[in-house]
């Protein structure tokens, strides 16, 4: 997480890489409490973990960052 907290404030692409993978593994694991029988806890977690990947996504924040680095 501080590596990928330093790669974001630097503007580095493969900081925001690092951020998207992060919180793409964050929604699997939340939807995998939800399976296992903690729907509330995976519920809860998957909505902000994916309202944190939408933002991530959009051309807007992707286009903040460097490519070249």
């Amino acid at each position: 997480m501080i590596i990928a907290a330093i790669g974001w404030i630097k503007r580095r692409f493969w900081g925001w890489a690092l951020a998207v993978v992060i919180i793409a593994s964050q929604v699997l694991g939340d939807f995998v409490n939800a399976l296992k029988g903690e729907l509330l806890k995976g519920a809860v977690g998957a909505a902000i973990a994916v309202a944190l990947l939408v933002y991530l996504l959009r051309s807007t924040t992707r286009g903040a960052f460097e490519k070249n680095s």
